[in-house]
Parts: C-alpha cells; structure tokens; sequence
C-alpha cells in the first residue's frame, strides 16, 4: 500500500506535496556521520597569580566522536608533557594547575577536532602569563635646578596588565597638585613647564596601579631643589612633547572604533597654554574633548572621519610653539560575506564565499581541514573570494577554513562541507498526540532529516488521499498546520516522507477541545480617587483543560504577580481584583488572562480615576488698565472629569496680607478672563480648577500687579445717632472697607443741622467713624450727612439721614390710673399715657407696680414686697396675674424710655375677692374598726377667704384598678377637723378626700388610703408626716392611748423599704395619763426630753447621711391610678394649677434689707399681661405656671397628699 502510494505520479501535483530541501535547514542528527564542528572555545586569557588555575576551552561534536590535537605558537602541543595539565576525556579542554613557574605556558594555541571525515580548526586562543611588576631599586640623585627652570621627574613604570594608573604623591599620600604649569604625561612623567621656589620637596613618588593584578607598587622617592635665581628667565615655549628631535611634525595611526590621544607637553616662561586645530577640516563640535589641562586631545570611537592633519599650538607672551600630528585610521579585518557549509547530495556543485575589508587590505587563505590547501592537488578552484567543486563526492567531504588577516588581527571562517546519500530519517517520534482548542491552528509535526531531499505529504484517518484544502497547510520543515480548528478535525494523521534511497511514515493524532472564554465586569469603570474597585473575571474552559487552566492579570502590558505586588493597597485572588484606596497611578487598562495548555485569551477594561483637577499653571497678566487686568493660565490635568468652572482668588499685601478673596469666577474650561479691580490695591492672583469631584489646589500666585489710586466711589452706611448723655449727639457709621478706600488718606466730612431750621450745614472731617455734638437740645432732629475723602478727593455726594439727639428721663407720670377686678388673682389696669413733649425720647412702654398691704382675711398688715410688669410700646392697659385672694394692694404706673424710667403716678388702692382655699395641712387616719375610721385633718395654709367647711369624699378601692362610687359629706362648721365615718365594709381598702371650701368655692383636696379591719381584728391604720431636714425634733400627735406604735423614717426619695431610723413605741393607758399630765408640765422635764430629741436626732442625721441613696418617692401613682374626680375639675380653672401651697414673693422681686421697697428690672412684655418675673399665660388671661417655694409639713409631693406605702393587716 505505501509502496503504491510513494510510487504514483500524482502526488507531485498536490498543493501540500513539496520537495523540501530540509537537510540544510535542519541541524544533521548525531545518528548520522558528520565532521566534526567547534562548539565552544575560549578567548584571550590572563594567567592571574591569585587564580588557582587556568582553563583552556575546546569543545566539539561530530560522528564518530572527534579527537582533540593542539598546537602552541604554530608547533604541535602535546598535553602529557607536563604533570599541572589536567585533561578530560572526549574533550580538548583542559587545565593548567597555578603550582610553580608558569611563565612557559604562554603562547598562542589553536585546537584541532578530527575524525575519519575532517578536521575542525579553533581560533588562536592566546594565554597570558603576566610577571608581578616591580620598579627596579635604584638611587636616584637629587635634582638641583634655578627658578624658573624646566624639570622632567620621570616615572618609567614597570610593565604590567593594562588598564595602568599613574599617580604622583608625597610621602603622606597626598597628591601633588596639578594645572597648567605642573602636568603629567600619558606615559606617567610629571612635567614642570617652570619651576618655583615651593616646588622644592624630597618625596615626588611615582605610583602605579595595576587593578586587574589587584597591584600597587611605588618608585623611590626623589628630591627636587628649587634656588633663588639672580634673574628672571623669561623664555618662549619649546615643546617638550613631541620632542624637537621629532620635527615639527609626527604620524599617528589609530584603530577605528579606538581612542585618539595627541599630546602636547612644552615649557617656558611665563607658563604656556596649548591650544589645538584640526588642519584639513573642522574639529567636531561634540566628539573631541581636552584633558590634562588643555595637553591632551581626545577623540572616542575614531572614525575615518576623524582622520587629517591636527596643529598644536604652545603660546606665551614671549612666543610660541607648534607641532603638527597627521593622524591615520586603520582597522582590524571585518566580514562581508562568510563561508557557509551544509548537506550535500551527490553530484551537487559547491560554492564557497569569503570577503573581508579592512585597512590595511586584509589577505585571504583557505585551508582544508586545518591545513593550507594545496592548489597543486586540490580538484577544486581556487581564487581570493571563492572556493568551488562541481559534482561533489562522498570524499569530498571535509572543513574548510577561511583566513582573513592584515597587521591588525585575523579573522577565522569555518564551512562544514558533509556529502550525504541516506534514507529519509523522521526524528518526530511516532503516535505523538495533540490536542488544539476550536478555531486555533493545530501544529502536526513530522521533522524530517533526508539526503537528497525527501517528499512529505499528510494524510488522515483511512484515506490515501493527501490533505488538499486551503485549511492545511505544509511547513518547510515537514509540520501539517490545520488552520482554523472544528470539532471535525480530531482523528489520526499519518506523515509520509520518501527519496531516491528510501521511505518512512509516522502517525499523529488529533483532539479538538471547546476554547476558553473569558468576561471581565466591570466594563470601563470610573472611580472616584481614594474609593475601592473590584474587577472579577469570569472564565468558561472545557473540561479536559482544567488541571493547567490559569488566571493572571496584567496592568498596561506588565504582569501583575503576588510577588511584583508591593502595595497593600491590590489584593489579588485569582478571578478578583481588589484595589484599595485608588490612586491616579492605578489608571489604566487591567487585562485578565485565562491560559491552558493549548489556548490563551484576554479581555480587557479601562479604568478610569476620577479626581480634582491638578492646579493651574503658569499664571500671565496682560491688558493693564487701571481697574482692570486681564488673567490667562494653562488648565491643569482634568483628570478624566472635565473642568466645569474656574475660581480666581486674590491677596492684597497693604490691608490684609496673606488673606486670599474669591474675586470672580470663569464658566467651562475657560482659561482668560478680565478682572474688574479697584484702586490703591497690590494685587496678587491665583486660580483654583473645578470639575465634577470638587476642587483643585491653588495655582501658585502670579505676579503683583499694582491698580493707582483714585477718589472713593461710595461713602459710609448705616449712619445712626447715639448719646448716653441728654445734651449731646453720637454720630457713628460703618466705615469704608480697606478695598473701598481706593487711596490714601481717608477721612470723613461730617455734615449736621437740625431738621427745619433754616441754617447752614455744620461741617467737620475725623478719620474715625464716629463724631461726638456736645450741648445740643435734648432729643432734637437733625440731619446728617457723611461723605468719604482720601488723598485724591471726595466720594459721590452723600444722601442725608435724620437722627435725634440724647434722650433725658420722663418728667411726667401717667395719670388717671383705674383697676378693674377681674376674678380673685387677676385684675387689668388703665392709664392715659403722657404727652409726647414730655417723654423727653424715643417711648419705649410702660411700668406697673404693685405690691401687698395687708390680708382682708385677719387685717394684718405686710411689709411691702413690690413686684412689677412691663408693657412695651405707647398703651394705655395692662393684665396684671398672679394676685394673693382677698388682699389689699397699690399700684403705680411709670412711663420709661432709653434714657430710663419716669416718674411714678399717685398710688392706687384695690382689693381681691375671695378665692378657693389651698388643700388641708394633712389628712390623718386615727383609727381603723371594721366598719369606721376615724379622719383627722389640718387647716389649709393659705384659706384665701373665709372657711365655710369642708367637704369629705371617700370610695372603695382595691388592687384590680376598680373604684367604687365617690361618697360626699358636707362638715359645715368651719372649726371641725376631725370626723367619724361610720357604715364601712370590713376588710376593704379606701381612698378618703377632705377640701376645704369658702364662699367662693371649695380648694384642691388632701387624700390617705386605709383599710379596715376584719371581723374581730384590731384596726391598724398609717400616717405620714413630712420632717423638715433642719428639724431637730418633730412631735407626733393624736395618738391612741394603751395603743402600740411602730414609727419609722425615712428619706423622701427612697428607693426600698429600708428606713434609715425604726423603733416600736406604747402609748400610757389613760389610767396613768393623770399620773405624767404633772410631770409633763414641768420645766426640768421639758428640757430633758429636748435634749433627748437633740441627740437622737443628731443618730438620725449622721444615719441620714449614710444610708441616703437618692431616688424619688413618688405618691403620684396611686393617684394617677384612682383619679379624684373633684380634684381634676379644680385643674381647669382659669388660673391653672399650683405646683405647691407655698407663699413665695415673685421672682423677679426682691426684700431690701430695710424693708424698703424695691424693683427689680425686667424682660420684654406679653402683651397685655406685660414682662416680669412670672410664667405664662393662656390667650384669656388665665395664669400657667405656678408660684414655687418649699414643701410644707405633712406634705410629701406637690399635691399635698400624706399617703404613702406600708404594709396593712387584716
């Protein structure tokens, strides 16, 4: 089958079946016989003392296996003669072992590879054995010389591995300065065009250092004597270098590619200067450079260019010297075209090319093998450039050398001739499997070594057709290449390859694997500078690819690693990045890189940093007017947000240095705009950029730019009039801003007179903003005028304000002043107000006092404790609250104005009604029974009226939140305080009400809760009394006789059931009543139960003191719980609610100590009701708020209620 395929004529026609010539394109297999070929070889090398050896390098390949010949200065070397030799098997390398004297293993050497087809020739390898350089021991004479002379100290240093360094010191190393008149030569002299007194020293020492030898050596010191001379030898310049003895002229050739040094060195008197031409042409601005002060011309990698005649030129006043260098360029041999070797069939011609230029002209030699050819025996032809066989044989394999050379180096070429007639040899091994992902080319390899060249076609699966379609496609070196991958593509292939000797095949399979896709979100992003961004990248991959899928990302092109990452901001996970944080420099486009082994793709996003713009720059100033400059500035980098506005601010540096003022603003990216400026001001600018993100740094300021002054434009604001005295007038006004002062020397022309008066202005200029008028009528108009004036003149005519002058007290009082009586705490007054002419000022209200004589309810009278309202703007009423029921008062009206109060009106007597009495002192339970209780209850603080009775409720109450119906009876006489409650269920809870009442009504009432008792207990009941703090004892009355007691105290914000002080007391029977009523009423025995009290009540204070917890002892819950009906309709009388039943003088008032009467001032007014010291009031005048003071006895909260917790029994 495969003999009648390699056999039919065909295939020679296909597009994909090629006659490839592969033997020259691919390296010759070991497996084949071949000559030998240099590998590897080494380069000129410096035998270093301190290396312990040296290595020669020669490595080569070939089939059969070469062997290794050497030759040393042209001679053969033989590697055995000397024991430090080391060599190594197969190899021609060997090692020179650093032991004893080495200096006979330097030469050139030159390896030779051989086998049974040729010989390979190495380039020279030169060894250099350096020697340790010394300066040789030698005295040296002191050199005795006369002012002014020339010296040479010469160096003469040994001989030794360049680079060479020269340098001259003293004994102490330091260097001895060099300049014009004292130099030292490339060759290492110092030379001294003349020489002085202070040149004379005994330590010139040469030094010369050998880096490479890591060697310093130093010459014997040398003295140099400088004597005074008798005259002065003033000389013209004679060159030193070049010597006279070389003409006035010298040729110099330099290596192109090399460095030029010409060097000019001559003495005299006064000390030369060099100077340096080039003759054919001008010297190149950039390449030549002066050295050693001026001595020295250098010129780096020389040219042919460079070549020509260069002058040097030594002057003085004296005269001058010259010298002229003809400069030469010469090179090393250089390739043009090298011979190159390969596979050869039989019968094929054979060319071989060798040129070389070079200055000089470089000769060329061919060699066969290593050695010269003979033109004699050589079947070939020979010519300078060329070596060529026609009809080449097996024998005519071989290596041929080509040799270019001139004075300057040699150049060696080397061309592998193998004459080859073997079988196809397929070096792909056979069954390789490959694997491509859809829509990317698949690679099938079939490499192919053959001489003569061999055919090479594919097929696949079972067919013998070869591939024709445009998708496959036959690499030179025998690939099948199937572009554009389909899943129909996987199966097995077979590369076949035939010549004239004979036929191989190898087979290939294919698998066509799903490409990977990647998504990267977000797409573009724009973030905000210092913000956080994450980019993720989602990736699809066939399966089979899973174990080498890889992610990576880059940023613009370079990859981004865990490694390369030094920023804490990136946190990199795989299909994720994370960028904290962000900064301008993160901008940029990120590229997410998903790779298997057979596909590589990327997806890409921008992301773009948002940020303020950078400052403007460069900030100019043109079009100077005198009010205005025109401002223009180069916008700073947007930074991805367009500049949307522009704020141009200034700083003066005459008012308020240093302060920087918005002074106007430039729509879009506009960079000019014209500022409107004022006069007399140092202007400096700066701009700020805007965009979307906020604003930018300032600009840097521009130049000053200062506006002339001129005339103020506007005159002061905001004239007003003040006085603090009746005969004088305050002018005052808001003076000019320092930017509205437009020049220097500003001040104020006052002008005044009084209002419709037919006079002349009064004029008066002050620099200050304020004129004082002394000795005018007392609150008179005037009409005043203020214009601004500076150093260039006067501002726009001013417009004119009225103001009156100083205000005096009232001198008259209001009259007709009336009260009517409104209800028992509230009453409104009337006046006529006094007459414009005798305010003497601006009105500004009204006063109204009052204060208490004396109570309808006993007569007695009160020390006067005077209270006031006011009542602002010009009225003739007043509400007046807060007033004690049936009470006498007198009341006073006042007007008042800026300067103070007037005189006060006749005092006017009226009387309050009758009002509701305040809550009983207390309510007192004394006795409990099953069906009574017996309640004792206290006199109201404050009756407010003639008491008429009282008023006792009671109704059941239990734990369930459930009250029973309220129950009243009427105690019409006045003097009762105590009551008998009869018919009450046994074991049930009350509540009990008593309210005193007059014949105005009843007040707010006292309550007390109780239970009684079952049947055949005995009663307990509970009272509480409030105890005053400063109290040192407090009697407990009404007590039962033959009765236990048990008595408690407690603080009255307690927050358990602890009491600070118990004891449990026994009332006497009233069998022994009789016994103590005497002793009782005796004095010794009232003083002994004081001081009894005394002491227990400084136990109970120090126990007070400790045990006090804070807190609040509320009675308000049980009330809240079980509402007394009367007492909540008492709450919405007009006059409000009281917080307590004190008596307390109103705030704003205060007792003198003399008990003169004294007002205090006050706020603003309410209205009718005027300002004081009270609350406030409803629309209809009813009082809200409450007189406050201390609580009195009995009282445990603000309504009076004695109840309090304790544990009852049945």
């Amino acid at each position: 089958m495969m003999e009648m395929l390699l056999s039919t004529k065909r295939i020679t026609i296909c597009l994909f079946f090629f006659v490839l010539n592969l033997a020259a394109a691919i390296e010759i297999p070991l497996s084949v016989a071949q000559l030998p070929t240099i590998k590897e070889q080494s380069e000129t090398q410096v035998a270093y003392p301190f290396d312990e050896n040296f290595t020669i390098k020669c490595e080569a390949s070939g089939n059969p296996q070469p062997t290794f010949n050497w030759t040393k200065d042209g001679k053969p070397f033989d590697l055995l003669s000397d024991p430090r030799i080391i060599t190594r098997n197969n190899s021609g390398t060997f090692v020179i072992q650093n032991h004893g004297i080495i200096t006979n293993f330097q030469g050139k050497y030159r390896c030779y590879a051989s086998n049974v087809l040729g010989t390979a020739m190495s380039k020279e390898i030169e060894l250099i054995v350096p020697s340790v350089p010394k300066f040789p021991k030698e005295k040296i004479e002191p050199l005795d010389v006369e002012h002014g002379d020339s010296v040479i100290l010469h160096c003469n240093p040994p001989k030794g591995i360049p680079p060479l360094h020269i340098y001259w010191m003293n004994i102490d190393l330091q260097h001895i300065p060099q300049d014009e008149r004292v130099s030292m030569s490339l060759k290492g002299d110092l030379y001294f065009a003349n020489v002085e007194e202070n040149d004379s020293r005994s330590d010139y020492c040469c030094f010369a250092a050998f880096p490479k030898l890591r060697t310093i050596v130093q010459k014997m010191p040398m003295t140099l004597k400088v004597s005074r001379s008798n005259f002065i030898k003033e000389r013209k310049p004679k060159l030193l270098i070049p010597p006279e003895s070389a003409g006035s002229s010298s040729s110099v050739t330099v290596i192109k590619g090399g460095v030029l040094q010409l060097e000019c060195i001559a003495e005299g008197l006064p000390t030369p200067h060099l100077s340096w031409v080039k003759v054919t042409d001008n010297l190149p601005k950039d390449k030549p450079v002066t050295d050693k002060f001026g001595k020295v011309l250098k010129i780096e990698n020389v040219s042919a260019a460079d070549e020509g005649t260069y002058h040097c030129t030594a002057s003085n006043p004296v005269g001058r010297a010259k010298h002229e260098f003809h400069v030469h360029v010469e090179e090393p041999p250089r390739w043009i075209k090298e011979p190159r070797g390969g596979v050869y069939s039989l019968g094929e011609n054979l060319l071989l090319l060798c040129e070389a230029i070079g200055n000089p002209e470089p000769t060329i030699q061919w060699k066969l093998n290593g050695m010269p050819i003979d033109s004699r025996t050589f079947r070939g032809r020979i010519s300078d450039g060329e070596l060529s066989l026609t009809n080449l044989q097996l024998q005519d394999t071989a290596v041929y050398h080509c040799e270019a050379s001139n004075k300057h180096g040699t150049l060696l070429a080397s061309a592998n001739v193998n004459v080859l007639n073997i079988a196809p040899l397929i070096l792909t091994s056979d069954g390789e499997n490959y694997a491509a992902v859809v829509g990317y080319s698949a690679f099938l390899h079939c490499e192919i070594f053959a001489s003569p060249a061999a055919d090479v076609r594919w097929t696949k699966d079972d067919s013998i057709e070869p591939l024709s379609t445009l998708r496959y496609e036959l690499n030179k070196n025998g690939t099948l290449e199937i572009k554009e991958t389909k899943k129909e593509d996987s199966g097995s292939y077979a590369c076949w390859a035939a010549n004239s000797v004979g036929k191989r095949a190898i087979t290939a399979n294919l698998d066509i694997r799903d490409a990977t896709k990647i998504v990267i979100t977000p797409k573009n992003p724009q973030v905000l500078k210092s913000h956080s961004i994450l980019l993720k990248c989602q990736s699809e991959y066939d399966s089979h690819l899973k174990n080498s899928f890889k992610l990576s990302w880059r940023k613009d092109g370079y990859e981004l690693s865990v490694s390369s990452i030094q920023d804490s901001r990136i946190i990199m996970d795989m299909d994720t990045l994370f960028i904290s944080n962000v900064m301008l420099e993160d901008q940029g486009i990120y590229t997410c890189v998903a790779s298997t082994s057979l596909d590589s793709v990327t997806a890409k996003t921008r992301l773009i940093v948002l940020d303020v713009p950078d400052p403007p720059e460069d900030l100019q100033l043109s079009e100077h007017q005198n009010r205005s400059v025109r401002l223009s500035w180069k916008a700073g980098a947007s930074h991805n947000s367009p500049i949307n506005e522009s704020i141009i601010e200034f700083e003066e540096s005459r008012w308020e240095p240093g302060r920087w003022q918005e002074l106007a603003r430039a729509p879009g990216n506009t960079t000019t705009t014209l500022l409107s400026l004022v006069p007399y001001t140092n202007y400096q600018f700066r701009v700020i950029s805007v965009n979307a993100v906020g604003r930018s740094q300032p600009s840097k300021p521009s130049l000053r730019y200062v506006t002339p002054p001129a005339a103020p434009d506007k005159n002061p604001e905001n004239i007003r009039v003040e006085a603090s005295e009746p005969n004088e007038m305050v002018m005052k006004w808001e003076p000019l801003k320092s930017t509205e002062q437009n020049g220097p020397g500003l001040e104020y022309k006052v002008s005044w007179r009084q209002r419709g008066v037919e006079t002349e202005w009064n004029e008066e200029t002050v620099k200050k903003h304020s004129l004082t008028l002394r000795n005018t009528p007392t609150f008179v108009p005037y009409e005043i005028k203020v214009q601004a004036i500076n150093n260039l003149g006067a501002g726009p005519e001013p417009n004119i304000t009225t103001g009156y002058s100083g205000e005096d007290i009232p001198d008259a009082a209001p009259s007709g002043v009336s009260v009517d009586i409104v209800n028992s705490t509230l009453v409104k007054v009337f006046w006529f107000g006094i007459p414009r002419d005798r305010v003497r000022g601006h009105l500004r209200g009204y006063k109204v006092s009052w204060w208490k004589t004396k109570s309808l309810l006993d007569g007695k009278r009160h020390h006067p404790e005077k209270h006031f309202l006011t009542f602002v703007g010009d009225r003739n009423y007043g509400m007046i609250p807060g007033l004690e029921p049936f009470s006498e008062f007198r009341l006073t009206v006042l007007a008042y104005n800026s300067r103070g109060d007037g005189p006060e009106s006749a005092p006017v007597v009226f009387e309050t009604p009758e009002g509701v009495p305040e809550q009983p002192r207390f309510l007192k339970i004394m006795n409990f029974d099953k069906d009574s209780v017996t309640l004792s209850w206290g006199l109201p603080k404050r009756a407010n009226g003639h008491i008429t009775g009282y008023i006792l409720q009671y109704q059941i109450i239990n734990e369930t939140h459930e009250i029973g119906p309220l129950m009243d009876i009427s105690v019409a006489n006045h003097t009762t305080l105590s009551w008998r409650l009869m018919d009450l269920s046994p074991s049930t809870k009350y509540k009990f009400y008593v309210k005193a009442c007059t014949a105005k009504g009843c007040g707010k009432p006292v309550t007390e809760e109780g239970l009684t008792v079952a049947q055949g207990s005995k009663g307990i009941g509970k009272n509480s009394e409030a105890v005053n703090p400063t109290q040192k004892f407090h009697p407990i009355e009404a007590l039962e006789p033959g009765t236990e007691y048990t008595v408690r105290l407690v603080t009255k914000n307690w927050v358990d059931n602890n009491s600070i002080f118990e004891d449990v007391i026994e009332t006497r029977g009233r069998a022994y009543a009789g016994i103590y009523d005497g002793i009782s009423t005796q004095g010794w025995f009232i003083g002994l139960m004081c001081a009894i009290a005394l002491l227990t009540l400084m136990l109970l204070t120090i126990c007070f003191v400790r045990r006090n917890k804070g807190g609040k002892y509320s009675v308000k819950e049980k009330e809240d719980l079980h509402p007394d009906p009367e007492a909540q309709s008492i709450k919405d009388e007009i006059f409000g609610e009281y917080s307590d039943s004190d008596e307390k003088p109103l705030k704003g008032s205060l007792r003198s100590i003399n008990g003169d009467i004294k007002a205090t001032e006050s706020a603003d007014s309410l209205v009718d009701y005027g300002e004081g010291e009270h609350g406030m009031f409803n629309e209809d005048g009813s009082f809200i708020g409450a007189y406050s003071g201390s609580k009195e006895k009995g009282s445990v909260e603000g309504n009076g209620s004695s109840t309090a917790t304790f544990p009852l029994h049945a």
